[in-house]
């Protein structure tokens, strides 16, 4: 498989107040090109501080202690996304070889813009394109999308929330580039609204066969959009795989404790969660963070953290239950 991302020791944080939270600890990550990858755990776990560091959006209070992480573009070029300021990824990177979706569409879509000139000002940017003719290609653009066009001419607050998100996706993939981060791209929508942003998502990977990051606490997307998938616990990955492989068989205490958690059709038990709760990222417990809340946790995990080793095929887990 093609490598898209290569993310290595990663370690970042809040630093506010000379108070330091540390909410992405040794994280190292590979994705490939042609898939959807999912970040799946409990809300203020990391994985949107991931998913902006992986963007190079790092601005204070968020802080990259350590770590590199590498970009493999579809046109063979590399970039060192954690050694670029700000000023070069958006020159150079952004839009055209990484681009993000975040959680709530009008942090995109300037509202005093139609939609048309979002897409307008995209062609002219990056590609040099006259306005008359950007605006025949946005055209284009949105139909085969599958869009419909009167939408160009609106502005962003008189459009629904999906079609809004639909929008943002469609601006994201303009110019195909090679990896999409889409952090919780439904959360502000409605059930019937989120399916088909979901499936726009979906069928606009299959068309451009780009890479696609999936950040969500619902597990039940994960199950059906994502073609493998990490678990972040308390700013660690604790397991990475094929998420039909970890769904049959969770290697993880935390992973086995989310799926346990689904509801299942016909299955009228009480379901149960964890006990107690995720820990305080200012001080987080030393060795294994998820000791605390573990059913299996023994005097190890109490003094040292886990290496994040490899288990059956493309599995890797940290937890000392695997220790040989």
């Amino acid at each position: 498989m093609d490598l898209v991302l290569r993310g290595l020791n990663i370690k970042g944080g809040y630093e506010m107040s000379k108070v330091y939270v540390d909410a992405v600890n040794n994280v190292s990550l590979e994705l490939y090109k042609n898939e959807i990858f999912g970040v799946a755990g409990e809300s203020g776990c990391g994985k949107s501080t991931l998913v902006k560091i992986l963007y190079g959006y790092i601005e204070p209070p968020l802080k990259l202690k350590s770590g590199s992480i590498e970009l493999y573009s579809n046109d063979e070029k590399s970039f060192m996304i954690s050694s670029l300021s700000l000023d070069d990824l958006r020159k150079t990177v952004w839009w055209k070889h990484i681009s993000y979706i975040p959680q709530n569409s009008m942090n995109v879509l300037n509202p005093t813009t139609r939609v048309k000139d979002h897409f307008a000002e995209m062609y002219k940017t990056y590609t040099g394109m006259k306005k008359k003719e950007a605006y025949a290609m946005a055209r284009k653009y949105v139909e085969d999308f599958g869009l419909p066009s009167d939408a160009l001419q609106a502005f962003p607050h008189q459009l629904s929330g999906g079609m809004r998100q639909r929008i943002v996706i469609a601006v994201a993939l303009l110019l195909q580039p090679a990896m999409v981060l889409a952090d919780e791209p439904t959360s502000a929508l409605d059930v019937i609204n989120q399916r088909a942003a979901l499936m726009f998502l979906k069928k606009a990977q299959e068309r451009l066969k780009n890479t696609i990051v999936l950040v969500s606490h619902d597990m039940g997307i994960h199950s059906v959009l994502t073609d493998r998938m990490g678990v972040m616990y308390a700013g660690n990955i604790v397991e990475v795989g094929g998420t039909q492989a970890i769904f049959e068989k969770p290697l993880h205490p935390y992973t086995e404790a989310l799926i346990e958690s689904l509801p299942r059709l016909g299955d009228k038990s009480q379901r149960t969660g964890l006990k107690g709760q995720p820990p305080d990222l200012r001080q987080p417990p030393s060795g294994c963070r998820f000791h605390p809340r573990c059913p299996y946790s023994k005097p190890i995990c109490q003094k040292e953290e886990p290496e994040h080793g490899k288990r059956e095929k493309d599995r890797r887990v940290s937890c000392w239950i695997y220790a040989s």
